[in-house]
């Protein structure tokens, strides 16, 4: 096992992860911006090392700080939690390169599974269904127009570096094509440095399943079930949830299988999501892989009972995992709901800011995972979220009620959050059916709220 880990993230994946390494024994340091540091979970960690200003790219994305920063504190093993850094192959090949353990796959398998038309050959060599799609890069407005006339109106158009729907867009006939397409690139390239795109059919109404993974250095790759996310907006995931509502055990066994399939046939390990898409016969297509630890991951947690963090580190230390297929079992029902400092009455606009009252929930089955406290300073510089709040009861139905009374108990003044709209949606009898799709809330639910 490993004597002192370094954390090259912030918030609460940060926390998330010190506390892990507590469980385990480890030392634990961390990086921190400017921004941050004043972050109560610093206190927390051996050492606290600043990184550089508020802006990413000058700390949580700049890999030579990072590797300064665990040069100093002489750190066995970096975990770069979520987002960042985290499915950057040659950061990881960094790492590695300066006599660090990367907890996470292997650069070779980030490299194969992180381009999404790169994935897909691979998920077609594993005999993993995938969405009809461009053979290949587009890399012309005739080569689109011929693919989408082809297969038929709407397509959609994907960044091959993409993610948390940047570089994508839907395109409904020739017109909607060639300008969406240029559109694409130019946010692919923005993003990503890399303007790559290809082409899908695009599928109407589907649901969004994804299957947790974990695989160790020996080959051994198991699933740990399924999460439906499938209630979002514009690409970005608000509620997550196990099992997956309305999704028949065939169906959900088949995809299981083909996931671990596609991890081994891409030499995977570590902990790691293959995501599909679910149409309305229940036929599952492989979209890509998350090749790193998501937010969502406690949801997997609750219904399994596997620390997913403590696993993702004792592999990267080159133990074999401590169980089975057989050994992992589901019990009852799971939900997440994104706590994001945000104004969704103004467009979901962020709101940094002071928070002057933090009274999260408690009870029976519920958990909150949040590196946030009274008088946090919300900053503007990353991602909004400030904390996961999540439920375990026997049976949906019961996980829905606890969900609403954690929602009713929990106080936040001094910045805007998501929690009235998540209040508004555990109200809703379609999502209560599991009548709900990635469209749903743009196509329904908030044009009833006049939003």
């Amino acid at each position: 096992m490993f004597q002192r880990i370094l954390v090259a993230n912030r918030g609460e994946i940060a926390l998330r992860v010190i506390r892990a390494c507590r469980d385990l024994g480890v030392e634990v340091a961390v990086v921190y911006s400017e921004a941050d540091r004043d972050a109560p979970y610093l206190r927390l960690a051996d050492r606290a090392v600043c990184i550089g200003p508020g802006p990413a790219g000058q700390s949580y994305l700049y890999p030579p700080r990072i590797i300064a920063a665990a040069e100093g504190v002489e750190a066995d093993a970096i975990h770069p939690g979520y987002g960042f850094l985290s499915e950057n192959a040659a950061f990881a090949q960094m790492c590695r390169d300066n006599g660090f353990e990367f907890i996470g796959p292997p650069a070779e398998a980030m490299n194969r599974l992180g381009n999404k038309d790169r994935a897909k050959a691979v998920a077609r060599e594993a005999n993993v269904p995938t969405v009809p799609g461009s053979d290949g890069l587009v890399t012309s407005d005739d080569q689109a127009l011929a693919f989408a006339r082809k297969v038929g109106y709407p397509v959609l158009i994907k960044a091959a570096a993409g993610g948390g729907g940047r570089g994508m867009r839907q395109a409904w006939d020739d017109a909607g094509l060639v300008t969406g397409l240029a559109a694409a690139k130019a946010e692919a390239e923005a993003a990503f440095k890399d303007g790559s795109v290809f082409l899908e059919k695009y599928l109407e109404r589907p649901r969004h399943v994804e299957v947790q993974l974990l695989g160790d250095r020996h080959g051994n790759v198991v699933h740990l079930y399924e999460r439906d996310c499938s209630l979002q907006r514009r690409h970005q995931k608000l509620v997550e949830e196990s099992p997956a509502p309305n999704l028949p055990a065939e169906v959900r066994d088949a995809m299981c299988a083909a996931a671990v399939r596609l991890a081994k046939a891409a030499g995977y390990y570590s902990a790691g999501t293959c995501e599909f898409l679910v149409d309305r016969d229940h036929k599952f297509y492989f979209i890509e892989v998350n090749a790193r630890i998501q937010v969502e991951h406690p949801v997997t947690e609750l219904v399994t009972g596997v620390d997913l963090i403590r696993e993702q580190i004792r592999v990267a230390a080159g133990e074999e995992l401590r169980f089975g297929q057989e050994e992992i079992k589901h019990r009852g029902a799971a939900i997440e709901v994104r706590v994001n400092a945000e104004d969704p009455a103004k467009d979901f606009r962020p709101s940094p800011g002071t928070i002057t009252t933090w009274r999260p929930p408690g009870g029976p089955g519920v958990r909150f995972d949040s590196h946030v406290v009274t008088g946090y300073k919300v900053p503007p510089n990353y991602d909004s979220m400030v904390g996961k709040l999540l439920v375990h009861q026997p049976t949906r139905a019961e996980a829905f009620a606890a969900m609403r009374r954690a929602l009713r108990e929990f106080v936040v003044e001094g910045v805007h959050t998501t929690l009235p709209l998540h209040r508004q949606i555990f109200d809703d009898p379609e999502f209560a059916a599991g009548r709900v799709d990635t469209t749903y809330i743009e196509r329904e639910f908030l044009p009833r709220l006049g939003k």
